[in-house]
């Protein structure tokens, strides 16, 4: 098969995707412009995009800001998941002490635990968003990772046993190969999830370069067409990380059968 086919075959699933986004934006610009929306209710994406141009280079910057708070909560709360999730596969009694609370964490919402982390650390200190988006993230990645380290075939860890392996060795050759999966769906979820939770922890009051800030400065002086543009930043970053952690999912687990099935 040759390169073009095999190009053509990988961007084929995305082609309906493609048409949806294409028309979904057509018929926006349409209904704004056939139906005569005022620019303070719903901009038209043609108005967006004219914006976009005009701020790229602030946008930009304040992108990156949020960025940097996304990927550090994501890094500390994927961190804590994982380490969590070792201790509690490998000891019950951890498991019966800590998962309560990760538990009691995750249903906690954000804007309860938002101001509460801007007083511990302070509403301008980037470390209280990646504290907030370490939170997000920690449970979902903690669950996956015990499903992983846990969910593995009994006579497999029966047959490395009975050739003197340690619980280390099994750990290593077994369990966490195993894991890989999981932990690669968990990843992708946090990676939506650390950014969704880096903008909306701005919203409760933060540095002024951050996308969460712009957005309810602008929105409050009904500068929407500037909110949506920042909005736009947001989605991209979010769909880069997310892309990022496909690929490189697909590099370290070439062997699992969802991987060999999207490169066919």
């Amino acid at each position: 098969m040759s390169e073009a086919n095999k190009l053509y075959r990988r961007l084929v699933p995305y082609l309906p995707a493609g048409v949806v986004f294409v028309g979904a934006i057509l018929l926006w610009e349409g209904f704004v412009r056939g139906f005569d929306i005022q620019q303070f209710l719903l901009p038209a994406p043609s108005v967006i995009g004219a914006t976009f141009g005009e701020n790229f280079d602030r946008l930009l910057h304040i992108g990156w800001f949020t960025t940097k708070e996304a990927l550090g909560g994501f890094a500390i709360g994927c961190s804590l998941g994982i380490l969590v999730a070792l201790a509690t596969a490998r000891w019950t009694a951890a498991s019966e002490t800590l998962m309560p609370f990760a538990i009691a964490a995750n249903s906690v919402p954000i804007i309860a635990f938002a101001p509460i982390l801007n007083n511990w650390f302070g509403i301008d200190n980037p470390l209280s968003k990646m504290a907030i988006v370490a939170v997000i993230v920690f449970f979902p990645m903690m669950i996956n990772t015990v499903r992983g380290l846990t969910l593995v075939d009994p006579s497999a860890v029966e047959l490395m046993r009975s050739y003197a392996a340690s619980e280390f060795e099994i750990l290593l050759k077994l369990r966490l190969p195993n894991s890989l999966p999981y932990m690669f769906n968990a990843f992708k979820v946090a990676a939506a999830l650390s950014m969704i939770g880096a903008v909306v922890s701005e919203y409760f009051g933060g540095n002024r370069s951050a996308l969460g800030v712009f957005i309810t400065q602008e929105a409050a002086q009904f500068r929407f067409a500037e909110a949506w543009a920042a909005i736009i930043i947001a989605c991209v970053v979010g769909v880069t990380f997310y892309m990022v952690i496909l690929l490189v999912e697909r590099l370290l687990i070439p062997w699992h059968a969802s991987v060999r099935q999207a490169e066919r």
